[in-house]
């Protein structure tokens, strides 16, 4: 006679190898990101040749992925909606020390920290900064998926005082997560010179030689921080 028992042991253990196998192998997941800890909103340096300074939004976060065999990033973008306007920054510039185009970013379990610089497009650079509410949605193309994915949403807002030091040349505004608070608080901050701009150009070159040439002069730098 077959131990009742035993069956029940049999079918538990095949339903965990069936769910662990699930988990690790099969199961596709998808992309997260942490809170950013800091959105830059302001211009990115002009190069030789252009009109004059390009929007951008910056932001620090940590991109990792829910299932154990990752997922890739084809591309991220950023929208800002203001009042009736709306204005996506496709240009996807990541890294540390070394800013490389986006395309093609594995994120896995433990996931990719890094800063995230999105630039307008050139039909785009007459985007101004003005006082009101904006709110900032973070999308990513994942490989496989149909549409884009909502990594993370906000609210900010530009007060009149704020918009009207952000006409000033190289000016930009940061807001910093304040945990007490439990809400990003904005400061105002004329930028730095840019790093060297030919490393940037150098490092954006394979990712935009199908461009036109102009194209390449769009490489943004890291925001730099006040000092302390």
């Amino acid at each position: 006679m077959v131990d009742p028992a035993s069956i029940a042991i049999s079918v538990l253990s095949l339903a965990v190898s069936a769910t662990t196998a699930w988990l690790t192998l099969f199961r596709r997941g998808t992309v997260k990101m942490t809170q950013p800890t800091v959105i830059y909103f302001g211009p990115e340096k002009p190069r030789a040749g252009d009109s004059g300074p390009w929007p951008k939004v910056y932001l620090r976060t940590l991109l990792f992925a829910t299932s154990r065999r990752g997922r890739v990033i084809e591309s991220m973008h950023v929208t800002l909606a203001h009042n009736e306007t709306r204005q996506t920054f496709n240009i996807w510039v990541h890294g540390d020390e070394n800013l490389v185009r986006g395309s093609g970013l594995f994120v896995g379990e433990s996931g990719v920290a890094a800063n995230h610089h999105f630039l307008a497009p050139r039909d785009g650079t007459a985007f101004q900064f003005s006082a009101g509410r904006y709110r900032l949605d973070v999308y990513a193309r994942l490989l496989g998926d149909a549409a884009p994915t909502l990594l993370f949403s906000e609210q900010l807002e530009v007060s009149k005082e704020v918009a009207q030091a952000l006409k000033g040349p190289a000016t930009g505004v940061y807001f910093d997560w304040g945990p007490d608070s439990s809400q990003y608080l904005p400061h105002v901050d004329k930028r730095l010179p840019s790093p060297d701009p030919a490393e940037l150009i150098e490092a954006l070159g394979l990712a935009m030689r199908s461009s036109p040439p102009t194209e390449t002069r769009l490489a943004p730098s890291e925001p730099p921080r006040p000092p302390s």
